[in-house]
């Protein structure tokens, strides 16, 4: 098993953000490269973003919240109060779903070995700039395709979605409502690396659970190493407990 940390940006609002911080930092007496250090992010990005010149990103927000052992955002939602997403996202409010911020352990079926599980973090959060949900995956084996994007919460269809646009290159994620525990299950469709240049459209069980500050297994997951039979679990839960139907002619 494998931890891999990847930033993304996923951009918040900074004012707020930026304002804690610094209050933090004087409470302290706590120095910039010294917070830089303990939450292992570049002190020309933290410099950056606390003058106002890039926003922080996503990633960036939760790896300070667990530095400082605090929370930097709830001002950001507040201030976000009564904006609503697009009505191609669903129209809702920041208040409507708050409920759906948090971060998440991601499972999924390993594409090139048999099965072994894939497992990383997606965190979704209030998006200031963008008046919705956004999500922001970090700690993929495969750091190089990490996605981030908008999520939909239409309430026709009663699920959640995940989708990625990339220059006109989309990935969908489409998850049932969260259970009491706060699961999501459902089905990933994205492109698979094949031989060469060559990319393969595939779909897969995905699903999603809540995370509480516990360390987890994250990486490629093979069977007989810790976490396997729960997180193949997760995954066998899709189909067997009506979740997602995956069809084949």
């Amino acid at each position: 098993m494998e931890r891999i940390e990847r930033a993304g940006p996923v951009h918040l609002a900074n004012d707020a953000v930026a304002a804690r911080l610094r209050e933090e930092l004087a409470r302290r007496r706590m120095s910039r490269q010294q917070l830089a250090v303990l939450s292992r992010i570049g002190l020309s990005t933290l410099e950056k973003a606390l003058n106002g010149s890039r926003p922080f990103t996503l990633t960036s927000i939760v790896r300070l919240e667990q530095a400082l052992g605090v929370d930097l955002r709830p001002a950001q939602v507040s201030a976000s109060h009564g904006a609503s997403a697009a009505s191609d996202l669903g129209a809702y409010t920041a208040e409507a779903v708050r409920w759906l911020e948090g971060s998440y352990l991601a499972l999924r079926p390993s594409f090139e070995v048999p099965r072994a599980v894939f497992a990383y973090r997606i965190t979704i959060a209030w998006d200031g700039a963008a008046h919705c949900l956004a999500f922001q995956e970090t700690h993929r084996l495969d750091a190089p395709f990490t996605q981030r994007g908008v999520v939909s919460v239409p309430n026709k269809s009663g699920h959640v979605y995940l989708h990625t646009n990339e220059d006109g290159q989309f990935r969908l994620a489409i998850l049932g409502r969260p259970l009491i525990g706060g699961e999501m299950y459902g089905l990933l469709s994205t492109l698979q690396a094949g031989p060469g240049a060559q990319l393969i459209p595939v779909s897969v069980p995905l699903a999603l659970i809540p995370l509480a500050g516990a360390d987890v297994p994250l990486g490629r997951c093979l069977p007989g190493e810790d976490g396997y039979d729960t997180y193949a679990g997760h995954l066998e839960k899709v189909i067997s407990g009506g979740f997602a139907r995956l069809v084949a002619a």
